[in-house]
């Protein structure tokens, strides 16, 4: 047993210090097997079972089935910490990860359901509201295909995005509905340029019973006596959970750079290309998109802290920008990796060089749901403008626009 993970079974309740260290101490596996990672399109059991080993999937799983209940920064900063080895890994680890947290909204029949016999069992998703239901005697009957479900190989369940509408077949409320790996199949259609290695493949169901005890709002933000840990929104942490892999991506790609300019010759005059002024403005200004990324996430969750510890809900006038907060990590974690690929001219194309997988899969990861930044600019300004906000999103019930001075 290494001695990482002899850690882990030695301390079953580790610090946030520790748990970060146990992240930083996996980057040099993860960065030698990312290629492998890639090629397989699929993350390796082997690599989901340390992560298991270390604890990750416990950090906010709640403690009445086994986990740690910590705040959801410690969980982003072991994204941080993944990101930088290996990219798909990092996602799986975070979307797979993620779901622990959900089980905190949950009704506590649908938890033991899952972790009754085995509180280690994984969980996989698509939120994306691609299937349909029908409204049946204690639950629904659900049918489709949802894509885009990240390392589901791993998962024996899975929580599937619906979209319920009302008698006028208009939304009226997002939920998440789960469902036991016996009542869906996994089509490999996960054929892609980015994040090859998350095994995003689809998840198809037929005539699957979903009892409404395994299911909840998405949409809605209310008071209830859930624990501290589960007060924030859902969007701000799942987002968040994708933006903190994102920013771990982009910080990898800056350790790969620097490794690479100090021993690199410039190949007309011979000198160190580390002297260029060029080389040293564009990783530098790298740097400083990767590390303000990283602080506005964990400010973010610093500042909503102060609510969800006096167990208050995180007001609109901290949610809405702290959304753009999450949203623009993408952006400029893409923007990041860019400027040193440019440095790095024509070894930088091949694919022995593992920064260009870095910079596919941050373009990939940039372009998922989470990361528009476009459209929540636009919705943070027409918000403090006094326009109401998108429905679904921060509130299941209408919300008034904001009041201007």
């Amino acid at each position: 047993m290494n001695s990482v993970l002899k850690e882990a079974v030695d301390c079953p309740i580790p610090t946030e210090a520790i748990l970060v260290e146990r992240a930083k101490a996996m980057i040099p596996l993860l960065r030698a097997r990312a290629a492998e990672v890639e090629q397989a399109r699929s993350v390796p059991t082997d690599i989901i079972e340390q992560f298991k080993q270390a604890g990750f999937f416990r950090i906010l799983q709640p403690r009445r089935w086994g986990g740690y209940e910590m705040n959801p920064a410690v969980f982003f900063k072991v994204l941080m910490e993944l990101g930088r080895g290996c990219c798909s890994s990092a996602w799986n680890m975070m979307i797979l990860g993620i779901h622990t947290w959900e089980f905190g909204h949950l009704d506590p029949r649908a938890c033991d359901d899952v972790w009754g016999k085995d509180d280690s069992v994984i969980v996989a998703s698509s939120y994306a509201p691609f299937g349909t239901y029908r409204k049946v005697d204690g639950g629904y009957i659900i049918n489709g295909r949802w894509p885009t479900s990240s390392g589901t190989d791993h998962g024996q369940w899975a929580f599937l995005g619906q979209i319920l509408l009302d008698e006028n077949k208009q939304p009226v409320d997002r939920l998440s509905v789960l469902v036991p790996r016996t009542d869906y199949t996994i089509l490999d259609d996960w054929h892609v340029f980015g994040l090859a290695g998350t095994g995003s493949k689809s998840v198809v169901v037929k005539d699957a019973f979903v009892p409404e005890y395994r299911t909840h709002s998405l949409a809605d933000y209310s008071m209830s006596d859930r624990g501290d840990t589960y007060l924030y929104p859902f969007s701000q942490i799942f987002y968040a959970a994708v933006s903190s892999a994102i920013n771990g991506m982009a910080q990898g790609a800056v350790d790969l750079f620097i490794e690479q300019m100090q021993t690199r010759r410039d190949t007309t005059g011979g000198g160190k290309t580390s002297l260029s002024p060029y080389v040293k403005d564009r990783l530098g200004n790298a740097v400083a998109r990767v590390r303000s990324s990283r602080a506005r996430i964990l400010h973010m969750m610093h500042e909503t802290t102060r609510y969800t510890a006096q167990r208050e809900l995180v007001p609109l006038d901290e949610r809405v920008p702290g959304m753009l907060d999450i949203a623009r990590v993408g952006r400029e974690s893409e923007e990041a990796v860019m400027l040193l690929f440019k440095a790095l001219s024509a070894r930088g194309i091949y694919l022995d060089n593992p920064l260009q997988r870095i910079l596919r899969d941050v373009i990939a990861a940039a372009n998922h749901i989470t990361q528009n930044a476009d459209d929540t600019a636009g919705t943070l300004g027409g918000y403090l403008l006094g326009q109401p906000l998108p429905p679904l999103f921060y509130s299941r019930d209408p919300l008034p626009a904001q009041t201007t001075a």
